[in-house]
């Protein structure tokens, strides 16, 4: 997606305070989580994946993280091995429309792959946006999938929003909007139709400028994140409940976040060729694969983390996301002129 001069600005800026904090910690730290094996990180390898903005963990096939663009590229879902950082498979939808701007993926019952063509570059103009559903093959080589198409309205009008969340257990679709003061938790109808418009509801506000969100594998708990920071609340059927901060590292431009298929892991995906997925542990009480509902969907996590060696850098890191902040807040009203 093409973001404000704020939010690139911030991104200059985090890549030059990165680098530096990076310095100080190399003497003093394990290498990051480029280690290329699962739950540990990896690194996205194939170079036609620019724009990595959805990440969601296979509970069908081991290790396998499915992702995708966010624009200009086409139809396209991309199975990247943790092993290794490749792509095994690239799967092409048919049956729907010529995508805008795919900005998430999620995994609900019964391994089906729901994404998310839910971005508004706009700023929340497109009157209608789209979500597919599509089964998630058996086996992972290049083909073409059939995809079903549903239409999208929000019930308080247009809105951008890059988040899309599965529930395991009920399958029924939410939809986090994406805005700098906080948005909302929309929920969708208990079952999406193809006749007419699905209608998205509020139901919670969301503090948080959220760039993705994520459900623990049993349902129990939603994670959202944004780039500097996340925030872990219980669900209680929707009626949802703030926990605590969660252990987000600090990465170029985060967008998205999903648990590891076992539950023990978040795993932290940017955007950029060659770019990163880290992985921090779960918060305490978030629940593993085995408890999960026939394996949930592109997951999440819960309350206040310690975080795992992978991102150590991030703690002293602390002072860069201080001064991005600040930056954020500086650049504000010059965006709004825009």
């Amino acid at each position: 997606m093409r973001r404000s001069f704020a939010v690139r600005a911030g991104a200059l800026l985090t890549g030059v305070l990165l680098s530096g904090a990076l310095t100080v910690l190399a003497a003093s730290t394990a290498p990051a989580a480029f280690a290329a094996d699962g739950d540990k990180g990896f690194t996205v390898e194939d170079p036609r994946i620019t724009e990595s903005s959805g990440l969601a963990a296979s509970r069908q096939h081991p290790g396998i993280y499915w992702t995708h663009n966010d624009s200009d590229d086409g139809p396209y879902l991309y199975a990247v091995d943790s092993a290794t950082g490749k792509t095994v498979a690239r799967i092409t939808l048919s049956g729907v429309g010529t995508p805008r701007d795919v900005e998430a993926i999620s995994i609900g019952p019964g391994n089906e792959i729901w994404v998310g063509d839910i971005g508004d570059n706009l700023g929340g103009t497109w009157k209608y946006v789209w979500i597919y559903r599509l089964p998630e093959p058996k086996k992972l080589v290049d083909r073409t999938v059939k995809a079903t198409q549903y239409v999208v309205k929000y019930s308080d009008g247009p809105r951008d929003a890059e988040s899309l969340l599965v529930h395991p257990r009920t399958g029924r679709v939410y939809i986090i909007d994406k805005k700098e003061d906080g948005g909302h938790l929309y929920e969708g109808p208990a079952k999406l139709s193809t006749s007419g418009a699905d209608i998205f509801k509020p139901i919670a506000p969301v503090d948080l400028w959220a760039t993705d969100a994520a459900f623990s594998p049993d349902g129990d708990r939603l994670a959202v994140r944004g780039y500097f920071g996340g925030i872990s609340y219980a669900w209680n059927g929707g009626k949802i409940k703030r926990e605590g901060r969660l252990d987000v590292p600090l990465q170029r431009q985060g967008e998205s976040v999903s648990y590891s298929a076992d539950g023990s892991k978040l795993m932290y995906g940017s955007e950029g060729a060659g770019s990163s997925v880290v992985a921090e542990d779960a918060p305490a009480g978030a629940s593993s694969s085995s408890e999960s509902p026939s394996a949930g969907g592109a997951s999440s996590a819960s309350g206040d983390g310690d975080g795992s060696s992978a991102t150590g850098g991030v703690k002293v890191g602390a002072l860069a996301v201080a001064a991005l902040c600040a930056v954020f807040l500086g650049f504000r009203r010059l965006r709004r002129r825009r």
